[in-house]
Protein backbone atom coordinates (compact mmCIF):
# COMPACT_ATOMS: atom_id res chain seq x y z
CA UNK A 1 0.00 0.00 0.00
CA UNK A 2 1.37 3.37 -0.99
CA UNK A 3 1.17 6.61 0.89
CA UNK A 4 -2.34 8.07 0.96
CA UNK A 5 -3.80 11.37 2.06
CA UNK A 6 -7.13 13.12 2.31
CA UNK A 7 -6.34 14.68 -1.03
CA UNK A 8 -6.67 11.31 -2.76
CA UNK A 9 -10.24 11.89 -3.94
CA UNK A 10 -9.42 12.56 -7.58
CA UNK A 11 -11.85 10.56 -9.70
CA UNK A 12 -14.14 9.76 -6.78
CA UNK A 13 -17.87 10.36 -7.21
CA UNK A 14 -19.48 11.47 -3.95
CA UNK A 15 -23.17 11.94 -3.22
CA UNK A 16 -24.02 14.49 -0.50
CA UNK A 17 -27.58 14.78 0.82
CA UNK A 18 -28.90 17.82 2.64
CA UNK A 19 -26.53 19.95 0.61
CA UNK A 20 -28.42 23.22 1.11
CA UNK A 21 -27.53 23.44 4.81
CA UNK A 22 -24.40 24.84 6.40
CA UNK A 23 -22.59 21.53 6.92
CA UNK A 24 -23.81 20.28 3.55
CA UNK A 25 -22.47 23.26 1.61
CA UNK A 26 -19.17 23.18 3.48
CA UNK A 27 -18.84 19.46 2.78
CA UNK A 28 -19.50 19.90 -0.93
CA UNK A 29 -16.85 22.64 -1.08
CA UNK A 30 -14.28 20.58 0.84
CA UNK A 31 -14.87 17.46 -1.27
CA UNK A 32 -14.61 19.47 -4.48
CA UNK A 33 -11.36 21.01 -3.28
CA UNK A 34 -10.04 17.51 -2.58
CA UNK A 35 -10.70 16.53 -6.19
CA UNK A 36 -14.02 14.69 -5.94
CA UNK A 37 -16.93 14.92 -8.34
CA UNK A 38 -19.74 16.02 -6.04
CA UNK A 39 -23.38 15.14 -6.66
CA UNK A 40 -25.33 17.34 -4.25
CA UNK A 41 -28.97 16.72 -3.40
CA UNK A 42 -31.67 18.40 -1.37
CA UNK A 43 -35.12 19.90 -1.45
CA UNK A 44 -35.68 22.94 -3.62
CA UNK A 45 -33.14 24.60 -5.87
CA UNK A 46 -29.37 24.40 -5.63
CA UNK A 47 -27.72 27.03 -3.42
CA UNK A 48 -26.51 29.94 -5.51
CA UNK A 49 -22.89 29.67 -4.41
CA UNK A 50 -22.74 25.89 -3.92
CA UNK A 51 -19.56 24.05 -4.93
CA UNK A 52 -20.75 20.95 -6.74
CA UNK A 53 -20.66 19.17 -10.07
CA UNK A 54 -24.36 18.28 -10.19
CA UNK A 55 -27.49 19.20 -8.25
CA UNK A 56 -30.42 16.80 -7.98
CA UNK A 57 -33.70 17.49 -6.18
CA UNK A 58 -34.17 14.79 -3.57
CA UNK A 59 -36.59 13.86 -0.79
CA UNK A 60 -34.61 11.37 1.31
CA UNK A 61 -37.80 9.92 2.81
CA UNK A 62 -38.92 8.71 -0.64
CA UNK A 63 -37.76 5.32 -1.95
CA UNK A 64 -38.70 6.45 -5.46
CA UNK A 65 -36.49 9.53 -5.13
CA UNK A 66 -33.55 7.46 -3.86
CA UNK A 67 -33.91 5.02 -6.76
CA UNK A 68 -34.06 7.92 -9.24
CA UNK A 69 -31.02 9.69 -7.79
CA UNK A 70 -28.86 6.55 -7.77
CA UNK A 71 -29.97 5.70 -11.32
CA UNK A 72 -28.98 9.19 -12.49
CA UNK A 73 -25.59 8.93 -10.78
CA UNK A 74 -24.99 5.56 -12.43
CA UNK A 75 -26.03 6.83 -15.85
CA UNK A 76 -23.98 10.05 -15.70
CA UNK A 77 -20.83 8.84 -13.95
CA UNK A 78 -20.89 5.03 -14.01
CA UNK A 79 -19.80 4.75 -10.38
CA UNK A 80 -20.44 5.91 -6.82
CA UNK A 81 -17.55 5.91 -4.36
CA UNK A 82 -18.97 7.69 -1.31
CA UNK A 83 -22.32 8.69 0.14
CA UNK A 84 -22.52 11.42 2.77
CA UNK A 85 -25.89 11.23 4.51
CA UNK A 86 -26.12 14.77 5.84
CA UNK A 87 -29.85 15.48 5.46
CA UNK A 88 -31.49 15.92 8.84
CA UNK A 89 -34.18 17.78 10.74
CA UNK A 90 -34.32 19.11 14.29
CA UNK A 91 -37.17 19.94 16.62
CA UNK A 92 -37.28 21.28 20.16
CA UNK A 93 -40.35 20.56 22.29
CA UNK A 94 -41.41 18.96 25.51
CA UNK A 95 -42.15 15.25 25.15
CA UNK A 96 -45.71 15.97 26.22
CA UNK A 97 -46.08 18.46 23.38
CA UNK A 98 -44.36 16.40 20.67
CA UNK A 99 -46.96 14.94 18.33
CA UNK A 100 -46.71 11.45 16.90
CA UNK A 101 -46.66 13.03 13.43
CA UNK A 102 -43.67 15.18 14.37
CA UNK A 103 -41.87 12.21 15.95
CA UNK A 104 -42.39 10.09 12.84
CA UNK A 105 -41.25 12.89 10.52
CA UNK A 106 -37.97 13.27 12.42
CA UNK A 107 -37.33 9.53 12.24
CA UNK A 108 -38.36 9.43 8.58
CA UNK A 109 -35.67 11.95 7.66
CA UNK A 110 -32.94 11.17 10.20
CA UNK A 111 -33.12 7.36 10.20
CA UNK A 112 -35.35 5.93 7.50
CA UNK A 113 -33.80 8.22 4.90
CA UNK A 114 -30.40 6.65 5.55
CA UNK A 115 -31.90 3.15 5.53
CA UNK A 116 -33.46 3.84 2.13
CA UNK A 117 -30.18 5.27 0.90
CA UNK A 118 -28.27 2.14 1.90
CA UNK A 119 -30.82 0.01 0.05
CA UNK A 120 -30.63 2.06 -3.11
CA UNK A 121 -26.86 2.70 -3.24
CA UNK A 122 -25.54 -0.67 -2.07
CA UNK A 123 -25.11 -2.29 -5.53
CA UNK A 124 -23.28 0.71 -7.03
CA UNK A 125 -21.14 1.27 -3.93
CA UNK A 126 -20.17 -2.42 -3.91
CA UNK A 127 -19.19 -2.35 -7.56
CA UNK A 128 -17.20 0.88 -7.29
CA UNK A 129 -15.49 -0.14 -4.06
CA UNK A 130 -13.77 -3.14 -5.63
CA UNK A 131 -11.28 -1.02 -7.55
CA UNK A 132 -10.79 1.77 -5.00
CA UNK A 133 -8.17 1.75 -2.26
CA UNK A 134 -10.01 1.48 1.02
CA UNK A 135 -13.24 0.60 -0.77
CA UNK A 136 -16.33 2.76 -0.92
CA UNK A 137 -17.37 4.89 2.03
CA UNK A 138 -20.65 5.84 3.67
CA UNK A 139 -20.47 8.73 6.13
CA UNK A 140 -23.54 9.41 8.25
CA UNK A 141 -23.79 12.77 9.97
CA UNK A 142 -25.21 12.07 13.41
CA UNK A 143 -24.73 14.31 16.45
CA UNK A 144 -23.32 14.24 19.94
CA UNK A 145 -27.02 13.92 20.80
CA UNK A 146 -26.53 10.28 19.80
CA UNK A 147 -24.28 9.82 22.83
CA UNK A 148 -26.16 11.90 25.39
CA UNK A 149 -29.73 13.01 25.72
CA UNK A 150 -30.73 16.60 26.08
CA UNK A 151 -33.90 18.16 27.39
CA UNK A 152 -36.66 19.25 25.01
CA UNK A 153 -35.20 17.29 22.08
CA UNK A 154 -36.19 13.67 22.75
CA UNK A 155 -37.21 12.88 19.17
CA UNK A 156 -34.01 14.33 17.72
CA UNK A 157 -31.74 12.62 20.26
CA UNK A 158 -33.52 9.28 19.81
CA UNK A 159 -33.23 9.51 16.02
CA UNK A 160 -29.51 10.29 16.11
CA UNK A 161 -28.94 7.44 18.56
CA UNK A 162 -30.76 5.12 16.17
CA UNK A 163 -28.65 6.43 13.27
CA UNK A 164 -25.42 5.72 15.15
CA UNK A 165 -26.50 2.14 15.83
CA UNK A 166 -27.69 1.65 12.25
CA UNK A 167 -24.25 2.79 11.08
CA UNK A 168 -22.38 0.37 13.35
CA UNK A 169 -24.64 -2.52 12.37
CA UNK A 170 -24.26 -1.79 8.66
CA UNK A 171 -20.48 -1.54 9.02
CA UNK A 172 -20.23 -4.96 10.63
CA UNK A 173 -22.71 -6.56 8.25
CA UNK A 174 -21.01 -5.26 5.12
CA UNK A 175 -17.63 -6.44 6.43
CA UNK A 176 -19.06 -9.87 7.27
CA UNK A 177 -20.48 -10.17 3.75
CA UNK A 178 -17.20 -9.06 2.16
CA UNK A 179 -18.67 -5.88 0.69
CA UNK A 180 -15.94 -3.28 0.01
CA UNK A 181 -17.87 -0.57 1.85
CA UNK A 182 -16.90 1.24 5.05
CA UNK A 183 -19.60 2.90 7.17
CA UNK A 184 -18.76 5.55 9.76
CA UNK A 185 -20.43 8.40 11.65
CA UNK A 186 -19.46 11.96 12.35
CA UNK A 187 -20.93 13.38 15.55
CA UNK A 188 -20.83 17.19 15.50
CA UNK A 189 -21.47 19.19 18.64
CA UNK A 190 -22.87 22.70 18.40
CA UNK A 191 -22.18 24.13 14.94
CA UNK A 192 -22.74 27.68 13.72
CA UNK A 193 -25.47 27.03 11.15
CA UNK A 194 -29.04 28.12 10.49
CA UNK A 195 -30.17 25.07 12.45
CA UNK A 196 -28.29 26.34 15.50
CA UNK A 197 -29.85 29.78 15.14
CA UNK A 198 -33.30 28.19 14.94
CA UNK A 199 -32.55 26.14 18.05
CA UNK A 200 -31.46 29.27 19.94
CA UNK A 201 -34.65 31.06 18.95
CA UNK A 202 -36.77 28.11 20.01
CA UNK A 203 -34.95 27.92 23.36
CA UNK A 204 -35.90 31.52 24.10
CA UNK A 205 -39.50 30.83 23.07
CA UNK A 206 -39.84 27.97 25.55
CA UNK A 207 -38.14 29.90 28.32
CA UNK A 208 -34.69 28.34 28.40
CA UNK A 209 -32.94 31.70 28.02
CA UNK A 210 -33.57 35.43 27.90
CA UNK A 211 -31.91 36.07 24.53
CA UNK A 212 -30.25 34.17 21.73
CA UNK A 213 -27.01 36.12 22.28
CA UNK A 214 -26.82 35.14 25.96
CA UNK A 215 -27.66 31.53 25.17
CA UNK A 216 -24.99 31.30 22.49
CA UNK A 217 -22.46 32.72 24.95
CA UNK A 218 -23.52 30.12 27.53
CA UNK A 219 -23.25 27.28 25.02
CA UNK A 220 -19.82 28.49 23.90
CA UNK A 221 -18.60 28.74 27.48
CA UNK A 222 -19.65 25.12 28.13
CA UNK A 223 -17.32 23.91 25.35
CA UNK A 224 -13.68 23.43 26.44
CA UNK A 225 -12.40 25.16 23.30
CA UNK A 226 -14.65 28.09 24.11
CA UNK A 227 -16.67 28.40 20.92
CA UNK A 228 -19.07 26.62 18.61
CA UNK A 229 -17.76 24.77 15.55
CA UNK A 230 -17.54 26.14 12.05
CA UNK A 231 -19.23 24.01 9.35
CA UNK A 232 -15.86 23.66 7.62
CA UNK A 233 -14.48 21.87 10.68
CA UNK A 234 -17.17 19.20 10.42
CA UNK A 235 -16.61 18.94 6.67
CA UNK A 236 -12.92 18.19 7.20
CA UNK A 237 -13.71 15.05 9.18
CA UNK A 238 -16.19 13.94 6.52
CA UNK A 239 -13.58 14.34 3.78
CA UNK A 240 -11.14 12.28 5.85
CA UNK A 241 -13.62 9.41 6.24
CA UNK A 242 -14.33 9.47 2.49
CA UNK A 243 -10.65 9.28 1.64
CA UNK A 244 -8.33 6.24 1.45
CA UNK A 245 -6.52 7.73 4.46
CA UNK A 246 -9.37 6.23 6.54
CA UNK A 247 -9.13 2.83 4.82
CA UNK A 248 -8.97 0.87 8.12
CA UNK A 249 -11.87 2.72 9.77
CA UNK A 250 -15.39 1.33 9.80
CA UNK A 251 -18.16 1.23 12.39
CA UNK A 252 -16.72 4.14 14.32
CA UNK A 253 -17.75 7.65 15.35
CA UNK A 254 -15.66 10.77 15.00
CA UNK A 255 -16.78 13.30 17.60
CA UNK A 256 -16.17 16.93 16.58
CA UNK A 257 -17.42 18.96 19.53
CA UNK A 258 -14.53 20.98 20.92
CA UNK A 259 -14.12 18.58 23.83
CA UNK A 260 -17.67 18.83 25.22
CA UNK A 261 -18.06 15.06 25.58
CA UNK A 262 -14.54 14.50 26.91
Amino acid sequence: MGRVSVRDLDGAVVLVTGARGGIGQATCAALSEAGATVVATGTGCAPADGKMSTWLPHDVTSKRDWDRVIAEVSERFGRLDCVVNNAGVYAMDRISETSLEQWRHIFAVNVEGIFLGLHASLPLLSESGRDREGGSSVVNVASTAASRGTEFAAAYCASKGALAMLSRSAAKEFAALGFPIRVNCVQPGVVGTRMMESALTRCVQIGRGTSTEDLKATWSASIPLGRVARPEEIAASIVFLCSPAASFMTGTDIVVDGGALA
